[in-house]
């Protein structure tokens, strides 16, 4: 994991056992690093603005600002472990460090006994499961569709051409053979294209912004595609 990575992790980390501390030694073993690249990183996220803070004692440690994280919640340690396996399916997503993250507020959240039931009806439930193939890729491209900017990225066809692209980007579409795919306007193609995550090898967020690209508009180049969008409410 690098440090941007390793960065956004703690706080999400932090972010789901708060209000309670978690120590350097705890986090450091938790991202097998040393505890002074723990230290070091926290650091650098408080100079960052994040409202991170030291709790003495022998059982403090750090810990994240109550106001951003969740009030108790009355989940039944059975509605917990359902919401897991749930979740486990966005185990070969884009999304898939995003849904550990929210399991990990559920049950911090939960009163202290029901999320103990929790992680012992969990212990015995068993699900196969995938690390996620394209986690830093992923995360850029997500952020490029929410602020809406274009993206650089190396990419490499089913030929094995490498090329560097300037794509608008316009929705992720998932679900075809395990694969995510991430759907836009190439500007070195000057015409809508369809790119596997797994191929490409590094993205870039530019400060350009996009322009708007209706998700149905490229239904034509995804034969047999319906678009739909996964429910909130």
């Amino acid at each position: 994991m690098n440090r941007t990575d390793r960065l956004y992790a703690l706080v999400e980390e932090l972010r789901a056992a708060s209000p309670r501390p978690r120590s350097a030694r705890e986090l450091a073993a938790g991202f097998e690093v040393s505890v002074r690249t723990v230290e070091r990183d926290i650091s650098a996220l408080q100079q960052s603005g994040v409202p991170i803070y030291a709790e003495p004692g022998r059982r403090g440690g750090y810990v994240l600002d109550k106001s951003m994280s969740l009030p108790p919640l009355n989940f039944t340690p059975a509605e917990a472990v359902a919401v897991a396996v749930a979740l486990s399916e966005a185990s070969g997503s884009p999304f898939a460090l995003h849904a550990r993250s929210a399991l990990r507020k559920l049950v911090a959240a939960m009163p202290a006994p029901e999320g103990e039931r929790a992680r012992l009806l969990a212990a015995r439930v068993h699900l196969l499961a995938e690390p996620e193939p394209y986690p830093r890729v992923s995360r850029v491209i997500e952020q490029a569709l929410l602020h809406r900017r274009v993206l650089v990225i190396d990419y490499t066809d089913v030929k094995g051409e490498a090329t560097r692209r300037e794509v608008e980007p316009a929705v992720f579409v998932g679900g075809r053979g395990g694969h995510w795919y991430l759907v836009g306007w190439c500007r070195l193609r000057r015409d809508a294209r369809i790119f596997r995550l797994d191929r490409i090898a590094r993205a870039e967020e530019t400060d350009e912004p996009s322009p708007e690209h209706p998700p149905e508009r490229f239904a034509p180049q995804v034969p047999g595609l319906v678009f739909g969008n996964p429910e909130l409410d």
